[in-house]
């Protein structure tokens, strides 16, 4: 037996490797993240010369875990819940055209909203598209799941949508590792009447998926994932992923004993959940995310029986927990000792000796001077620049849409028409609107904020790292009007004058503000100094 500690994150990324993977791809972004790391760390991913490198972002993930799978050889696609709006064209057609080799979908949701700007439930990405889901509830059920995901999807023909939540994915328990398969031979299927999706292929195609959604819901019926756990109440509760675990801790820690039926798997079992709530009096319906399953469940049995988030019974939003759930079972919540307030909160804000808060200040000082006073902005960690001391930012939406959103700005009239991007971002999603406007001829200042990494979720790599002034000059933007600065105080005069240039200048403008993040520069530092001590007692 094989025993590790691992971050539900890390056992998908364990089973993965377990499972046979050629290749993992993915955009990192929280809390999704570790899955590829430890891909990439793990030695037997090195000697299988696993593909672990990060992608410029999720759409391009998944199309390349896609290819992959045409090719007969198993991949693994992970990223978090708003990523899947980016690759949401290809994940609802690669359910059309099904899969060759395994492909599974690994999508982190963030109730509550920890680092993200919505708590969008992926379940109904499943939904839409048609294919199975898994949820599992555990770190040892999500490592067990994905080796079971991998035959599943080659069973099916189908790609396979993981779900897990921040909890699970950020939180550690014991894991057992079973022994690795092989990888699957290179077996390309050639068969245009189903890869090619021109209206008439595509036609018969839906019609298969549609064919093939009884033996889904046949699956999910008999699925280990989907079990009650046997209870004597008049009060039931369904229970779906991590929420059973909150279910369990209530159940346990109040002595109660009620029926609780876990859910794990979709489509949903209905066979199974109208028996359920048949043999109950009332039924708590405890789901992490959207309800889901709860609008679903009440147009199935018609029955004023069930109670969740619909009705408030439990929270719409955020999180669900042990408290939540004792209460909303008509228990009293249990208060221990008050913990003192040590520590006043904080609110977040940028690391001192950022780069980013001396271009904030130079951003700050050329914008003084104009009458509109608006700068769009993008994810990562930039955005602080919203916040004081700066108040330099006034819009975060989705990743790209700085560079979009200033376009329609400058459309509209707006001078100067501004945008704060990052390096990393600006590859995920900047370019394409960056083209848009050098093909509008637009008034337009681009500010690229270049750290060197993607720095907002631990330094990876960033696809941008020495190519940015050759992508913008390859787009079309004049090379005349593309700068390189280094936000350095000292500097502040130098870069106020190029941006009050940039900003007075009739078409698109580049401005990069360059300097490393003082973050990975110091881990950069540690690691080489301590490869020089090793090197010396070597």
């Amino acid at each position: 037996m094989n025993h590790n500690l691992l971050l539900g994150a890390e056992a998908i990324g364990a089973a993965a490797l377990d499972a046979g993977i050629s290749g993992v791809y993915a955009y990192p972004g929280t809390p999704s993240t570790e899955i590829t790391e430890f891909i990439q760390r793990a030695p037997e991913a090195g000697e299988n010369t696993v593909r672990s490198a990060w992608s410029a972002n999720e759409k391009t993930a998944l199309e390349a875990a896609l290819g992959m799978s045409f090719a007969g050889k198993r991949s693994l696609c992970c990223m978090k819940h708003v990523g899947l709006n980016v690759a949401a064209d290809a994940f609802i057609n690669a359910a059309i055209t099904g899969v060759n080799g395994g492909l599974v979908v690994a999508v982190a949701d963030d109730p509550s909203m920890h680092s993200s700007q919505n708590e969008q439930d992926s379940r109904v990405y499943g939904k839409f598209a048609m294919i199975p889901v898994l949820e599992p509830a555990s770190q040892q059920e999500l490592y067990d799941t994905v080796i079971d995901a991998f035959s599943l999807s080659e069973n099916l023909g189908l790609p396979v949508l993981l779900r897990l939540t921040t909890r699970l994915s950020h939180s550690r328990a014991g894991v057992v590792r079973r022994a690795g398969r092989e990888q699957n031979r290179l077996q390309p299927e050639r068969d245009p009447r189903r890869f090619v999706l021109i209206p008439s292929n595509a036609r018969l195609q839906y019609q298969k998926l549609l064919d093939m959604q009884p033996e889904l819901a046949k699956r999910s019926e008999s699925s280990p994932l989907n079990r009650i756990v046997g209870g004597t109440g008049k009060t039931g509760v369904i229970a779906f992923g991590i929420a059973f675990n909150y279910v369990m801790e209530t159940l346990e820690s109040r002595g109660l004993s009620l029926p609780v039926l876990k859910i794990g798997q979709y489509p949903l079992p209905e066979k199974m959940l109208r028996s359920f709530i048949d043999n109950c009096e009332n039924v708590l319906v405890a789901e992490e995310g959207y309800p889901v399953a709860e609008e679903y469940l009440r147009g199935l049995s018609g029955n004023p029986k069930l109670r969740g988030r619909l009705d408030g019974t439990l929270p719409r939003t955020g999180e669900l927990n042990a408290d939540l759930i004792a209460e909303a079972l008509g228990l009293e919540r249990k208060t221990g000792a008050r913990v003192p307030e040590v520590v006043a909160n904080r609110p977040p804000e940028l690391c001192r000796g950022c780069g980013h808060r001396d271009m904030f200040d130079a951003i700050n000082a050329a914008m003084s001077e104009q009458s509109n006073h608006q700068v769009f902005s993008d994810i990562g960690c930039y955005t602080l620049g919203a916040l004081q001391p700066f108040n330099a930012i006034h819009t975060c939406v989705d990743m790209g849409a700085a560079v979009t959103m200033a376009k329609g700005a400058a459309d509209a009239g707006m001078l100067p028409a501004v945008a704060v991007i990052g390096d990393s971002t600006f590859t995920h999603s900047g370019i394409t609107g960056l083209l848009d406007a050098v093909n509008d001829r637009n008034a337009l200042t681009i500010i690229i904020a270049d750290n060197d990494t993607t720095a907002m979720t631990g330094g990876q790599e960033s696809s941008a790292t020495g190519r940015l002034h050759n992508i913008c000059e390859g787009v079309g933007v004049s090379r005349r009007h593309i700068h390189t600065l280094v936000p350095l105080k000292k500097n502040f005069e130098k870069n106020r004058d190029v941006l009050r240039e940039a900003f007075a200048h009739d078409g698109v403008s580049v401005v990069i503000f360059h300097r490393e993040c003082i973050e990975t520069a110091a881990r950069k530092r540690r690691t080489t100094g301590r490869q020089k001590q090793e090197n010396g007692k070597s």
